[in-house]
């Protein structure tokens, strides 16, 4: 049901009260999901633009010049309201979703990452939902084609009733085949092309803009999408074939809001109205109505739009890859949208006030009461066993058994695979791109705007430690209810250190989504403020990646980065129970000059091994690295006054750690920025040691309490 206020502006604007059909146009249009009514203002503080940068905001996808010719198509979504309420459609049609809005830009996708968040496994439900989305992303991805080459999961109670399931899709075509959502010409046809259109999904935009209760699964079903991954992989090749045989002048993908949402936006972005004929459009379900036929948000469909002597072309097209299609309207010169079901007119609405005309505002921002820090914990005496526990968490353990259901190799691109700080695929013979995702909720959640900062110079260390630089950011900010004060407080803040961190590091925020009312009726809790991110960069193949573990006996590691003993929002505090103890981490202000360090340090070719600091700080580091090949490291020159566990887990931004034959001509490379020679490569264990403290931790230890997740699903 359209708000009071909502309804009001309509019926002064119409001039009359709108029918049933109309309010259906405007309750999913109008929603936040579709229009941003209360982000708009705070995301336009991003940067977005770049010389790099084609297409940035506002269509499907953006688009990256990459070089040759080559273009990159980027998209970021979540689908987290349907995901809790059937997880393995609702991350399924997540992916098809991400995907389609790729293809859209005439680009052929070439991977996917996921960062994903979930409540404690630690009960069947959370243990059911993490299992499904899983197999649903798996599912979808694995038979379209299209690799998982990075991702995150992350575990916190407050994600327990209301999971969040992030996609990243990036695509590759040449320039000459970019295609936009801007309607081109009045006259023009509108062809509907891939899957019928049955009554699943109705009413998903507005479903997406409110709270989950209770009783989501059984009343929010119909709400949910089900996908067809074989019908999407001919829908791409059907898709890409017509744009490169020049059919197609404008295309977008038909999700939030459906036929409606899709044909009305195209024809707004051009300047253009449009005329929809309902009853033309495939359905696969009998007697449905205008209203069900507009809204639905049913899978793998695409509209065209083409010029009237290329219709029977695209239409053939559509039977060789034996796939529904039909011409369902035209583009007008009036900036009418009008929708024509069995001879009759059931909608007549000015198309600019439909799509971008819903008021846009922000809301009452108010910070938190101060909250108490909480007392220092008293420090653990057996730091082996604490440094064993940390590596054990579903946080820090190896997510094997999640990307090994993953087909991450398909395509033949993939470099890197998942396991390290980042994916890389080959794209041309000497460059190919390295992919980032993920956040910081934790830390978000004691210091939006720390935490929004610190997301960024997270993955652009991922980034950088495979001599990569930032070359754009796409976002999914997944924030609770912004109608209370203090969760867009929460929302306006991570914005503006999201915002600040990118304009630091010099990297366009060129897209993205906005998922609020993250909050759950049945655990009266909101999630923690989770501004996702996706980061490409672009990568030199002519210089040898460094490993993401220990590579070579004798290496000397080099600590790059000033530690500090801010542990607010750490893996340790979490594993002690006081998550929400402490000061929150801060990004150092020399953060830029220490990621730019780090490539050129990673470019000139002598790093065998390179790493990213992040959860679980400097020991979990070390251990992770210690696959094959142990090491030896001591942390007294380091420490300074803090505490033995201070040092060992703080996750202080900007920190990353190296290995290399020529230790000398790499601090050359990194001077300028903190940088200590702390221990060698070799032997068959983890040694440590600091002022008054030495832990040994044996390979089979590591290995032992790294594979606690995998072990715990295999059962």
């Amino acid at each position: 049901m359209l708000p009071e206020e909502d309804l009001k502006i309509i019926k002064k604007e119409l001039g009359r009260e709108p029918n049933l059909v109309e309010q259906g146009c405007f309750l999913n249009l109008w929603s936040e999901h579709c229009s941003y009514r209360s982000s708009a203002p705070l995301l336009k503080t991003f940067t977005t633009t770049g010389e790099n940068v084609l297409i940035g905001p506002g269509d499907d996808a953006a688009v990256i010049k990459f070089e040759d010719g080559y273009v990159l198509a980027i998209a970021m979504e979540s689908h987290n309201h349907p995901s809790y309420v059937d997880p393995y459609n609702g991350a399924a049609t997540g992916v098809g979703g991400i995907v389609r809005d790729v293809i859209s830009m005439g680009a052929r996708p070439i991977a996917l990452m996921d960062p994903l968040y979930f409540g404690p496994l630690d009960t069947p439900k959370n243990l059911y939902l993490f299992e499904q989305i899983i197999k649903g992303i798996a599912g979808y991805g694995n038979c379209i084609g299209v690799p998982v080459v990075n991702g995150e999961t992350f575990f916190d109670r407050r994600y327990r009733g209301n999971p969040l399931v992030n996609v990243v899709c990036v695509g590759l075509c040449k320039e000459e085949n970019v295609m936009t959502a801007c309607a081109k010409k009045a006259g023009n046809k509108l062809v509907l092309a891939g899957s019928s259109t049955g009554r699943d999904g109705l009413g998903g935009a507005s479903f997406a803009s409110r709270d989950l209760s209770e009783s989501a699964e059984a009343e929010d079903r119909p709400s949910i999408q089900v996908g067809d991954p074989y019908t999407e992989k001919l829908l791409i090749e059907m898709t890409l074939e017509a744009i490169e045989k020049g059919y197609v002048q404008a295309c977008r993908d038909l999700g939030a809001a459906g036929l409606g949402g899709a044909s009305s936006e195209m024809a707004a972005k051009g300047g253009l109205g449009a005329h929809i004929i309902a009853d033309a459009v495939p359905q696969r379900e009998p007697n449905m109505n205008s209203y069900e036929i507009l809204l639905a948000e049913s899978q793998e469909r695409m509209i065209f739009e083409v010029v009237p002597e290329n219709v029977d072309a695209v239409l053939a097209l559509v039977q060789k890859y034996d796939l529904n299609g039909a011409v369902v309207g035209y583009l007008t010169e009036e900036p009418t949208y009008t929708v024509e079901f069995k001879g009759e007119t059931v909608a007549e609405i000015p198309i600019h006030f439909l799509a971008g005309g819903a008021p846009t505002f922000e809301r009452p921002a108010t910070s938190p009461a101060p909250r108490e820090e909480g007392s220092r914990p008293e420090m653990q005496e057996d730091l082996k066993t604490e440094v064993l526990k940390v590596l054990s968490s579903y946080n820090i353990a190896s997510k094997e058994w999640i990307y090994r259901q993953y087909d991450h190799e398909v395509q033949l691109r993939t470099m890197v695979k998942p396991g390290e700080d980042s994916g890389v695929l080959r794209i041309t013979d000497k460059n190919g791109i390295a992919l980032s995702c993920g956040c910081q909720p934790r830390t978000t959640f004691l210091d939006p705007y720390a935490g929004g900062k610190a997301v960024v110079y997270e993955n652009a260390m991922n980034l950088a430690v495979k001599g990569s630089e930032g070359l754009a950011i796409v976002d999914c900010l997944n924030f609770g209810n912004p109608e209370r004060p203090e969760a867009y407080w929460q929302f306006k803040h991570a914005v503006l250190g999201l915002g600040d961190g990118a304009r630091e590091l010099s990297i366009p925020v060129v897209g993205g989504n906005v998922s609020l009312y993250n909050e759950s009726d049945e655990f009266k809790t909101a999630i923690p403020p989770t501004p996702s991110i996706g980061m490409i960069g672009k990568v030199d193949l002519e210089t040898p990646l460094p490993s993401g573990f220990f590579a070579k006996a004798g290496d000397s590691i080099i600590l790059v980065g000033e530690t500090t003993p801010e542990m607010g929002g750490s893996e340790y505090y979490a594993c002690l129970g006081i998550p929400e103890t402490g000061k929150a981490p801060a990004v150092p202000e020399n953060a830029a000059d220490i990621v730019k360090a780090v490539i050129k340090a990673v470019k000139s070719g002598k790093l065998s091994s390179a790493h990213d600091l992040s959860l679980g700080g400097i020991a979990a580091g070390l251990a992770r690295m210690c696959r094959k090949l142990g090491a030896q490291a001591d942390l007294s020159g380091i420490a300074g006054e803090m505490r033995a566990d201070e040092l060992l887990f703080s996750e202080t931004p900007a920190r990353a750690l190296l290995a290399t034959a020529e230790p000398e001509a790499v601090q050359e490379i990194l001077k300028g920025v903190p940088c200590t020679v702390i221990g060698k490569v070799g032997g068959n264990a983890l040694e440590i040691k600091g002022k008054g403290f030495e832990i040994s931790l044996s390979l089979e230890d590591i290995s032992e309490a790294n594979g606690s997740l995998t072990r715990f699903m295999m059962g």
